[in-house]
Parts: C-alpha cells; sequence; structure tokens
C-alpha cells in the first residue's frame, strides 16, 4: 500500500467541518496515515492554503514525529512531536479562516516522511523554515486536500 494521508473527519476533495475552523473549536482535525517508506527516520506535517489573497498561508507545521506513529489525535497538542510558529504567528493549529466571499479555498494537509530522526531548527522557526530544513530530508510525501469557504 502507497503511504497514504487520510482523515476519518475529512473527505479529500470535500469541506472541512466547521469544528476545524477559525470559525469553529478551532481544533485540528484527527489525522491518520499507512507506513511510510522503510527508511523513514521521523515525519514532519504542514497545513497550507495557497489560495489565500497574499499568497500561501501556512497553518500549522508539526516535525520530529516518530517514525512508528501513524495518526494524530484531534486536538494533537506538542507533547509527541515540535511545533513551528504558523503565519497568525502562534506555535499552534490555527484554523482555516479564510476573507467572506472569497470563494473555496483548498487547504492542502501534507505530510512527509524523513531520513533524519530529528530536524534541528532554532526556537520559534516558523512553518516556512521547517518546510525548507525538510526539502533535503524527504524520502516520502502524501497529501489530503480539502476546501472551506465563509
Amino acid at each position: 500500500m502507497p503511504f497514504q494521508l487520510r482523515s476519518p473527519t475529512i473527505n479529500g476533495g470535500g469541506p472541512i467541518p466547521e469544528r476545524y475552523t477559525g470559525d469553529g473549536v478551532n481544533v485540528s482535525p484527527p489525522l491518520e496515515w499507512s507506513d511510510p517508506p522503510p527508511d523513514t527516520k521521523s515525519l514532519a506535517l504542514i497545513v497550507e492554503d495557497p489560495d489565500a489573497p497574499g499568497g500561501t498561508f501556512r497553518h500549522w507545521g508539526v516535525y520530529n514525529i516518530d517514525a512508528d506513529e501513524r495518526q494524530l489525535p484531534e486536538g494533537a497538542g506538542g507533547a509527541r512531536f515540535e511545533v513551528a510558529v504558523n503565519d497568525f504567528g502562534e506555535a499552534a493549529y490555527g484554523g482555516p479562516h479564510p476573507p467572506r466571499g472569497d470563494g473555496p479555498h483548498h487547504y492542502h494537509f501534507r505530510l512527509v516522511a524523513l531520513d533524519v530522526e530529528k530536524l534541528e531548527l532554532p526556537p520559534a522557526a516558523k512553518v516556512k523554515h521547517l518546510w525548507r530544513a525538510a526539502q533535503g530530508h524527504i524520502v516520502g510525501q502524501t497529501e489530503l486536500v480539502a476546501t472551506y469557504e465563509r
């Protein structure tokens, strides 16, 4: 089975339930994935909106997830991994909250398998820095895309 990311509450290509947005409870959705490539030593996840008016907006970035993990529960905190600073300026999940009337935005939940046990990032590193640091270490990648509009 290829490396795949899924959610029990979000259908790929479908809308993100309001619970996981800035209009709802604003908690991260539960995510699950299949076995990553055999040479995986850690995982990282980013959530971004390339449809944002000012360019790609990064909502969440978590890294140094143990290679043996196969899920992040709803509202996952940073107890088992590290969290980068999102474009809201917080080291946390920030749910979708696009401008009203801007049409559907596409949210990319991108999980990457890495060939290193730890990405060494400075404190308060931003999600974009996490993504740059991961680039030379990716051995596998999977994505779940969903939409949200206000």
